[in-house]
């Protein structure tokens, strides 16, 4: 039996296998599964090209629109002679040969002081009314009526009541700026103050705090995103308004400058106005987009 037992063949033990490797996935995987994702230089510089050349080819256009242009209309000056104009003027934009004739820069900082002026005194009355208009209904029953009334009426249309008042230019240019940027700052104001949640009125209500609290720990940091959008607003508004108003009061500034450049048939030194004011406004508005998203959370671009 046992001599049988070793003649039948023995089946060998099973060897235990190793356990497998786990395969290291790519660092750009690893990355991704925690939220990380990397872009190789080809994908970046698909992004840089896609942001640069729509603006640019629109400017191209504009170019070449204006070049066609030129090419039909001899009195209209090309883009290459108004250019070459711009380089000229642009060398020394600071100059005075007397009251009547002194450099684009010159007229830039007073057409920017005016409106600074303008400007600030709308924002000094427009601001603290829109909260009172926002937060006492007695008052907005009063002053809405109005508002109302006189915010369709073109700013212009008050220059003449100002140059009766003043007697002089350069306040009703002031006065114009004025009128024109009160009304976005009110209304914009007002109506941060009136969406300010009720919840915290009655907490406030309950606290027994004070109309000062109120204002600066509920009212001012809620209100701030559309008090800065009506500032936006009236900036833009402002810059319009002193270029047509300085147009009909005269003196010094941009808007004088392009009618006085009118008068002398120098269309290259209108169209380089227009390219100035369309930057500066451009300028301002940047600025303000920039102040407003330093001190709101919102998309202030937008």
């Amino acid at each position: 039996m046992s001599a049988v037992l070793e003649s039948m063949p023995t089946t060998p033990s099973p060897v235990p296998l190793a356990a497998p490797v786990p395969e290291k996935r790519p660092r750009s995987e690893r990355l991704a599964s925690q939220g990380v994702m990397l872009s190789d230089g080809r994908s970046r510089l698909r992004s840089v090209v896609l942001a640069l050349l729509p603006p640019l080819m629109g400017l191209g256009l504009l170019v070449l629109l204006w070049q066609i242009l030129s090419v039909n209309n001899t009195s209209f000056p090309s883009p290459a002679v108004t250019f070459a104009e711009a380089m000229r003027m642009f060398a020394d934009p600071f100059y005075r040969n007397g009251p009547n004739d002194q450099g684009i820069g010159w007229n830039i900082l007073a057409s920017l002081k005016r409106v600074a002026l303008g400007f600030g005194l709308a924002a000094a009355v427009g601001i603290p009314l829109g909260f009172m208009i926002g937060r006492f209904r007695f008052l907005a029953g009063m002053f809405n009526p109005i508002i109302s009334l006189l915010k369709p009426v073109s700013p212009l249309a008050w220059l003449p009541i100002g140059l009766l008042v003043f007697k002089s230019a350069d306040p009703a240019a002031i006065w114009s700026i004025f009128i024109c940027s009160i009304w976005p700052m009110i209304v914009n104001t007002a109506a941060g103050v009136q969406r300010v949640p009720q919840d915290y009125m009655n907490v406030a209500r309950v606290l027994q705090l004070s109309e000062w609290k109120i204002f600066t720990k509920i009212l001012l940091p809620s209100v701030l995103p559309y008090m800065l959008t009506g500032v936006r607003l009236a900036i833009g508004t402002a810059w319009l308004v002193i270029v047509a108003a300085e147009m009909l009061t005269g003196g010094v500034g941009i808007g004088f400058w392009v009618w006085d450049e009118w008068n002398n048939l120098n269309v290259p030194h209108i169209l380089i106005a227009i390219v100035v004011i369309g930057v500066v406004g451009l300028a301002l508005e940047l600025a303000l987009v920039a102040l407003a998203k330093a001190f709101t959370y919102e998309e202030a671009g937008n």
